[in-house]
């Protein structure tokens, strides 16, 4: 069996008439009538493991026929449709967390009681969550036991399996919850059905239980409180605010929180396929947050420093100072990130860890606050400085060490991410170009961490090498006879010349030095061949592979299009900035605020609405986070406490007049920015910090 970061072919498509409701390390995946009727992708997943793979209700043997379904949170949903004779409604409440919880409500519509057999099938085929990704059959032999209220499901190996239970019903052998129910005439039945998953033989307590109240469980009232403490944003961007609101909700369902450190959450990367820690995908979409959470970043810098490479193991490629790629829950009880599966193979999320730690001191955090990872950011600037640049020629690049790692490590990991521009694919050992520019940042990122410590010695060295890099990056990755920098170099030093939307992420990460070639990435990224209407294609349309329903290869991300946008802010571009921001907004706007993972990289001419990707996940924790970035562009704000200045210069698109953001947390204080035209108010800036009213960093 393939290991679980190696993409053996495309996931299966998640049906758009579906439901997902997502919640820590377990999500569902529903019909529109609440049923999971074991087809495709559907299932209750808890820890990579499908525990539910048949959940369906029957009024007298026959499915009522759905009428609605009305989210009530990231994780729980009603439900509602009517019996074939139209005499009952049925209601259904699901509740996601470690399980599920299912409320069943019969209405009778009539002035006659009614008498009639509900049963709630039920079956676990306990399936790996890559065998169901990837349309591959993988049964697991299982035996099914029925008593009193309780269906257990339990896999040969006694360590993976599933509990119904529900007070009142009697359980069958055909793996069923029967009940006899008696619906008196204008009045209700109602039931309460539990499912817990068995993990290591343990059966695992669900966050909702049929004992009280749903809306008071640990999840509910954790999202409670993460909404009611998020800045509120008002504005009359178009698609800005619906964006806004749908972020918030979705990251606050992303967070996972680690059993063994409870106080920091971390976000996981997207449902349904990657409920878990990503080093690249959460440092970046916390990074996105911090203009709504600094502690959602803190958490992930954390937790990544607590899992950071100790030891070279060819087999799951960690080196010292490595930050992983993505943890993967183990088979045992617990859902603790430090008992899962490492893998290490990606070649960004190392420098990325850096520049997220300062960029957290630039927002206010302290250092003393930051103390716990410090050394962490020397292992993995050590990394940069050894294992990640093999050669000694100053760049960091990758080869897997591994049959079962993966062919390319940086954000366009798809085995034909990296090619040229007739579409040859280039081989390894290959550096990346945004590689570079993060190492870039990451080098002045831990020079100045260095300095503020005291270090001038170790400052001084680290920004000497990134002034290099800066040169060297220059010299070797520009393409004159383009226009534009290389995607990459390959194993022979030669530029991979493929024309991409990465060299967006240079300019975002400042290591893009020169005016004119500054210049030349910004007239790429909006020309036809990448600006689709939507958002900024992955790939240009004269390139060899570009094909806009493709992983990566002519698709928009939205995330990608936000790190251009903010790449464009910083070396000063704003009609760009607002051209992209506008149709990334409208793609948002068109997704009713849910901006999923990827979708084709068709115009806005030839489709006028996005055409998702059909195995795209949703909520994507980084597309979830991009209008969070896109806000951040359009404020023009970059805080640097330790210097004691907020820079700030709003722009908004043409037709706008207004955005205010209330509550926005910096350093010890909450602050309020208000723009109005041309006028700009601010509250609350904390004592010793100067608002600067000029572009920062370009």
């Amino acid at each position: 069996m393939a290991e679980p970061w190696t993409l053996t072919e495309e996931a299966e498509p998640v049906p758009v008439a579906t439901v997902t409701l997502v919640q820590g390390a377990s999500f569902a995946i529903c019909d529109r009538a609440g049923d999971i009727g074991g087809r495709g992708v559907e299932g209750l997943f808890v820890g990579d493991t499908r525990v539910c793979s048949r959940l369906v209700v029957t009024v007298d043997g026959a499915r009522a026929e759905p009428l609605a379904v009305a989210p009530l949170s990231p994780f729980a949903a009603s439900f509602v449709g009517r019996t074939a004779d139209r005499s009952l409604l049925v209601f259904r409440d699901a509740w996601v967390g470690r399980g599920m919880r299912s409320d069943l409500c019969l209405r009778n519509l009539t002035n006659d009681d009614r008498r009639v057999v509900v049963c709630v099938e039920v079956d676990g085929d306990l399936a790996d969550l890559f065998a169901v990704k990837e349309g591959r059959s993988a049964p697991v032999r299982v035996s099914r036991t029925a008593q009193g209220g309780t269906v257990t499901i339990v896999g040969d190996d006694g360590r993976r399996g599933m509990v119904a239970r529900s007070s009142g019903a009697v359980a069958s052998p055909d793996c069923s919850l029967r009940w006899d129910a008696h619906v008196p005439a204008r009045s209700e039945w109602v039931a309460c059905v539990e499912l817990a998953a068995v993990r290591g033989g343990e059966e695992i307590e669900p966050r909702h239980r049929c004992a009280g109240p749903p809306q008071e469980s640990v999840p509910a009232t954790a999202h409670t409180g993460w909404e009611r403490r998020l800045p509120q944003l008002r504005t009359d961007v178009p698609g800005l605010g619906g964006a806004f609101e749908r972020t918030v909700e979705d990251l606050g369902a992303l967070r996972i929180v680690d059993t063994d450190h409870p106080d920091d959450a971390v976000i996981a990367a997207g449902a349904p396929w990657y409920m878990t820690l990503f080093g690249r995908d959460s440092i970046l979409t916390s990074w996105m947050a911090l203009l709504i959470e600094p502690r959602l970043a803190l958490g992930v810098v954390r937790t990544l420093a607590r899992l950071q490479g100790r030891r070279h193991v060819p087999e799951t490629e960690e080196q010292p100072g490595r930050i992983l790629h993505e943890v993967r829950f183990s088979r045992g009880p617990s859902l603790a990130l430090s008992q899962g599966d490492v893998y290490f193979g990606t070649v960004d999320a190392t420098p990325l860890f850096v520049m997220l730690v300062h960029e957290l001191w630039r927002w206010g955090v302290t250092l003393d606050e930051l103390a716990s990872v410090l050394p962490a950011v020397d292992a993995a600037i050590g990394w940069m400085a050894g294992p990640g640049d093999p050669d000694g020629d100053g760049y960091l690049e990758y080869a897997r060490s591994a049959p079962g790692g993966l062919v390319n490590q940086g954000w366009k990991d798809s085995h034909d991410g990296v090619s040229f521009a007739d579409g040859r694919i280039a081989e390894a050992p290959i550096a990346l170009a945004e590689a570079q520019a993060y190492a870039y940042a990451a080098w002045r990122a831990g020079a100045a961490l260095a300095g503020a410590a005291g270090d001038r010695v170790t400052a001084g060295q680290r920004a000497e090498r990134a002034e290099k890099l800066q040169a060297q990056f220059d010299r070797d990755f520009w393409m004159p006879d383009r226009a534009a920098f290389a995607l990459a170099l390959d194993g022979d030093k030669r530029p991979v010349d493929v024309v991409a939307s990465n060299m967006g992420h240079c300019l975002w990460a400042g290591i893009v030095a020169d005016g004119d070639k500054a210049s030349a990435v910004a007239r790429w990224l909006t020309s036809p061949e990448f600006a689709s209407g939507w958002g900024v294609r992955t790939l240009a349309t004269s390139m060899g592979r570009y094909n806009p329903l493709s992983y990566h290869n002519g698709s928009v991300w939205p995330h990608d299009t936000a790190i251009c946008i903010a790449g464009l802010r910083r070396a000063g571009f704003v009609d760009e900035v607002l051209e992209l921001a506008s149709a990334l907004l409208a793609a948002a706007d068109a997704s009713d605020g849910r901006l999923p993972e990827l979708f084709a990289g068709l115009t806005d001419q030839e489709m006028p609405v996005p055409v998702p990707y059909p195995a795209s996940c949703s909520p994507q924790a980084w597309a979830s986070a991009a209008p969070l970035l896109v806000t951040r562009a359009l404020l023009g704000l970059e805080p640097d406490v330790p210097a004691g200045v907020l820079h700030l210069d709003p722009v908004l698109p043409r037709g706008a007049r207004s955005l205010r953001i209330a509550d926005v947390p910096l350093a010890d204080s909450r602050i309020t920015i208000g723009v109005e035209d041309d006028a700009v108010a601010l509250r609350g800036i904390p004592r010793g910090l100067a608002m600067i009213r000029r572009p920062a960093r370009s």
